[in-house]
């Protein structure tokens, strides 16, 4: 179920690596340094996908070398042994998920006086990103390793959490500054944010074994947007009128 690497792409993560010590004329050549890094990164895809769908106790080197098309004596040359081969395999899927997050956020830089359009587009793009399949299959694996490697969290809160929820922070401190939000602690607010919007999920897609459809996505982000703007969103004016950055209530629908 988690071998989505190889089944979605048709061939290992190794491929690609393969051709990189072979000429045009197919008579060998010596690795170069490109065919090095891509042979580590298919390494580092595959290891991922067994230790998701084998555990690591379960999963062998033998079998990571196998799907990944490599010899063994490779991933002692790239990684050492099998723990460092896990730690590193998942600090490359935490960045991957940064990286994933971090563009998301960044689409706040985008905003065009209609905030709760905004954070909505937002808010259903990082929902969208934690129900992703990669990233319940990581979740899982941190479930399942943690008591034995502690330090796994560490490393995905290093790579990942913390510096997507800083991102999300610093987005916020420059909406407040514009008057769009009040004026706090942009770092709570990013953490109430980010709760207001994943909170539900592990319920609702039962850790990664039910897939939510985008309308239920965007359902959830659309109700964690309402309840952040009433908490942070700023004053109605005297008016009545809606509050800065809520824009025409139809967005709401």
């Amino acid at each position: 179920m988690l071998g989505y690497g190889v089944v979605m792409s048709g061939r290992t993560p190794a491929a690609a690596a393969g051709s990189a010590t072979t000429t045009t004329t197919g008579s060998p050549a010596r690795p170069s340094a490109r065919g090095r890094i891509d042979k580590r990164e298919a390494i580092l895809a595959t290891a991922f996908v067994v230790f998701a769908r084998e555990g690591y106790a379960q999963a062998t080197l033998d079998a990571i070398a196998a799907e990944a098309r490599v010899a063994k004596h490779t991933i002692y040359n790239h990684f050492g042994d099998k723990q460092t081969l896990l730690r590193a395999a998942i600090a490359a899927e935490a960045d991957r998920a940064m990286a994933k997050n971090l563009a998301a956020v960044d689409r706040l830089r985008d905003h065009d006086g209609d905030l709760r359009a905004t954070l909505e587009d937002v808010g259903s793009q990082l929902v969208a990103c934690y129900c992703d399949e990669r990233g319940w299959a990581l979740r899982r694996l941190l479930y399942a390793e943690i008591s034995q490697f502690p330090d796994l969290l560490d490393i995905i809160t290093g790579r990942a959490s913390d510096p997507v929820t800083e991102a999300l922070a610093d987005r916020l401190a420059r909406l407040a500054l514009a008057g769009h939000l009040r004026a706090g602690d942009p770092a709570a607010a990013a953490e109430q944010l980010a709760a207001l919007l994943t909170g539900s999920l592990e319920a609702r897609c039962r850790y990664g074994t039910r897939v939510i459809s985008a309308a239920e996505q965007h359902a959830v982000a659309r109700a964690a947007v309402d309840t952040f703007l009433h908490a942070f969103g700023t004053a109605p004016g005297p008016a009545g009128t809606p509050a800065a950055g809520e824009g025409d209530p139809a967005a709401r629908c």
